[in-house]
Parts: structure tokens; C-alpha cells; sequence
């Protein structure tokens, strides 16, 4: 079979080549490429362009054409850069009891939050959290996201935490989508440890860290700062630890209180994940850094909490992601695409915005150069949107999915195949 291929016309490709990482971005922007085919070989693009002059190039001996002959929008795979999707059980009952008026600690004291997830989590085998991660990927392959981080955090020893980074791994081998895993053994001090949040952070750079980095489990950690979980003061010795194994760094941020993103600009961290509570001050060390501020909508929606301010650290010449955030707690629903489009709606994003956030920004919060954009040397991931006008995707709030899912070069999904079924 050929591994080179021309697939066109595409009425709009929307390729987020050679945007800036950093600050706001208006529609106008927006590389838009009318009339466009993709020219791939194996796994990569090599060319993009207008598809006639494409296809008057190729040999035909050579290059196997994909006519398409319907409307479509194309962009590049999405990139869901922030999930907890190995997870066992359902806190329905902890979103009904906040919706009834309950606090966060409240909910917790009487048997919820992390620690009952942390509990089920548990209980699973290693292959049935594999086989229930792989599922939730492939959901959220349909649905466009090619390339997923999927942290631990529900294991909370060593044993179990590595249980969860090999369930990972298990599951990347069974789906197609490409899953980044992110080790989150800093969630919270486990109820059943014997001894402080030091004494289990250092049991964790001592025990775990060096393991899955020569394992090859995950080259990322996080940790979630808070006074619910661990202070500033803790995080900075744990990621400098870290760091030094040789681990790229993340952090969970000024979700409930302001700091976290303090230790993310100092530590050079990838990202800084949550943001709702970020002072002024917050925002603007971190559009001064590198470091990628990460926007999870569904965590506002699930928790009835402000959004991240967006608008403002775009403004101030920042860097923003946006990232599901799916997990069985505070953000449930999983659907990055509407969850941005409903950020976009209250923080007055551009579509070009979004569209970067959930693209070539979301890969560079996660350390990736290769993916993200529709580019020559790119990895070939990318989807089509059953619409002529690129407007039409956000207008629409996630109800328009795509109608092909290309990974690697490949068409992994097709909504019209799937719907004969």
C-alpha cells in the first residue's frame, strides 16, 4: 500500500502555522488555506497548499489521491493537555451535594472528594483501569482530541501510583490516540500515611520518582498546591528534586487560593494548570515567564467557580492552553470543545485564541514541537469539521463534531461510518 497521500479539496484548512505562542490573537490572524489538499507521507505532512496545483505535482504511481467531495474545515488534532481519565467510580453524589449547598470540605469530611475516588481507584486491577482508560480516549478521539495527558494521582503510594502510570501505558497501547502520562502522586497527603506532608513527599522522590523515570512510566511530574493539599514551601523541594531526576515539570495552580503559579514561574514549569484564583500579580509574572498558563473550564462549570481570567493574561502578552480537566470530581463532562467554547463566551476569546489553545499551545504546554499545527515535518493529526465556514465550530458549542479523525496519517474515525453502523 502507498504511504504517500493527497487529500483534498478542503473548503477552509485552518493550519496555526507560524501564530506566536504568546499573547492575544485576532481572527485575522487565522492562516486560512481555501481549496487546500494535504500531501502525506507515512505518519507526516510534507506539503500543504492549494489542491489543484498539489495535485498536478504528484505522481500518481506514487501518491494514492483521498478526493473528498463535501465541505469541510480542517485543524489540527486537538490536544487535551490536562486530564485525570484513569479514574474508577462516580462522585455524582459529591455534585449533587455542592448543588445543594454543601462546601468542598464538608463533602469531603462525610466520605467524598479525592480520597473516595482514591479508595475506588484502588480496588480496580491494573488491566481494568487500562481497558476503562482506553475507553475514555477513544471517546475523546471522536471527538477530535488526537493527543491526551492522563495524570495519575488516585493511587497516593507507591505501589498504587505505579499501577496507575502502567494502566496508562497499557492504554496507550490501546488506543489509537497518543496518551501523555503525567504523574501526580503529589495530589493530596494520603489519609493512611503515617507521618506529614514532608515526610510523604520525600517518601515519594525517594521510593517513587526514580522508578517510573528509569522505567520509562512518565518523564512529567505535577503537584497540586493548596492548602487543602501542600504548600508552596513543600512543592519547591519536591520539584527541585524533581527536576534534578530529570523530570519536566507541572504544577496545579491558584485553583482555590493564589501561589501555585509563583512555584511554576520559579520552577520553570511546562504549565500552570487551574488559574481561577490568580492575583494580578499571578498574571502577570507569568506572562513575563515561559510558562504556559492552562485555562480548565470544566472545573468552573462543575464547581460553580469563576473562570480562569483569561482575557486578561492573553491581554497582559501571556500564553494560554485550555485543557477538559475531565475527572470524576469537579469537572465530569469531558468535552473540551464546548467547555472552550463556553470560556470563549465569557472571557471574550477570538476564535483564533481558542483555536491556538487547543492546538499548538496545548502541545507546548506539554513539551511538544512535533504537533499542533498542519505544517511540513508535523505529525500528520488532524480532523475535518462538517462545515464550510470555520466560524461555525465554536458557534455551535461542541454540537458540530468532526467528521473524519486523521492520527499518524491515518483516518482513524469517520462520524458517517460509525452512524451506518
Amino acid at each position: 500500500m502507498k504511504d504517500k497521500k493527497l487529500i483534498g479539496p478542503i473548503t477552509q484548512l485552518l493550519s496555526m502555522d507560524q501564530l506566536p505562542m504568546k499573547g492575544a490573537l485576532k481572527d485575522s490572524q487565522l492562516p486560512i488555506h481555501k481549496h487546500a489538499g494535504i500531501l502525506l507521507d507515512g505518519d507526516k505532512i510534507v506539503e500543504i497548499g492549494d489542491f489543484e496545483i498539489l495535485r498536478k505535482k504528484i505522481d500518481l504511481q506514487e501518491v494514492r489521491r483521498i478526493d473528498l467531495s463535501e465541505n469541510y474545515v480542517a485543524l489540527p488534532g486537538m490536544i487535551d493537555c490536562h486530564t485525570h481519565i484513569c479514574f474508577a467510580g462516580s462522585r455524582a453524589k459529591d455534585f449533587a451535594l455542592r448543588n445543594s449547598g454543601k462546601s468542598y470540605l464538608e463533602i469531603a469530611e462525610s466520605g467524598g472528594g479525592i480520597w473516595d475516588t482514591v479508595t475506588q481507584t484502588r480496588k480496580m486491577t491494573g488491566s481494568e483501569l487500562a481497558k476503562i482508560t482506553a475507553s475514555r480516549a477513544d471517546q475523546l478521539l471522536e471527538n477530535g482530541i488526537t493527543t491526551i495527558e492522563v495524570k495519575s494521582g488516585y493511587g497516593l503510594s507507591v505501589l498504587e501510583e505505579i499501577k496507575m502510570l502502567t494502566s496508562i501505558h497499557q492504554a496507550n497501547r490501546k488506543t489509537k490516540a497518543d496518551l501523555i502520562s503525567t504523574c501526580l502522586a503529589a495530589h493530596l497527603l494520603p489519609k493512611d500515611f503515617e507521618g506529614d506532608e514532608t515526610a510523604y513527599l520525600d517518601w515519594m522522590v525517594q521510593k517513587l520518582l526514580p522508578i517510573i523515570y528509569k522505567e520509562g512510566l512518565s518523564k512529567r511530574v505535577d503537584i497540586f498546591i493548596e492548602k487543602s493539599a501542600f504548600s508552596k514551601e513543600q512543592a519547591l523541594v519536591y520539584l527541585k528534586k524533581a527536576k534534578e531526576i530529570g523530570f519536566q515539570i507541572t504544577v496545579h495552580a491558584d485553583q482555590f487560593t493564589s501561589g501555585g503559579s509563583e512555584v511554576a514561574v520559579k520552577m520553570q514549569a511546562l504549565s500552570a494548570d487551574h488559574l481561577e484564583a490568580s492575583s494580578e500579580e499571578d498574571l502577570k509574572r507569568l506572562a513575563n515567564s515561559d510558562t504556559i498558563g492552562v485555562a480548565l473550564p470544566g472545573a468552573s462549570i462543575g464547581l460553580g467557580c469563576p473562570f480562569t481570567p483569561a482575557r486578561k493574561l492573553l491581554d497582559m502578552g501571556g500564553s494560554l492552553a485550555i485543557a477538559s480537566d475531565w475527572n470524576p470530581g469537579s469537572a465530569p463532562m469531558g468535552d473540551l470543545l464546548t467547555q472552550a467554547s463556553i470560556l470563549a463566551t465569557f472571557e471574550k476569546l477570538s476564535t483564533a485564541e481558542v483555536f491556538a489553545g487547543i492546538t499548538f499551545r496545548a502541545a507546548a504546554a506539554l513539551g511538544l514541537t512535533n504537533k499542533g499545527t498542519i505544517a511540513a515535518g508535523q505529525f500528520a493529526d488532524f480532523i475535518l469539521f462538517p462545515t464550510s465556514d470555520y466560524q461555525e465550530i465554536l458557534y455551535h458549542q461542541g454540537n458540530i463534531k468532526p467528521a473524519q479523525v486523521w492520527k499518524s496519517g491515518l483516518k482513524v474515525f469517520d462520524r458517517k461510518k460509525k452512524m451506518k453502523s
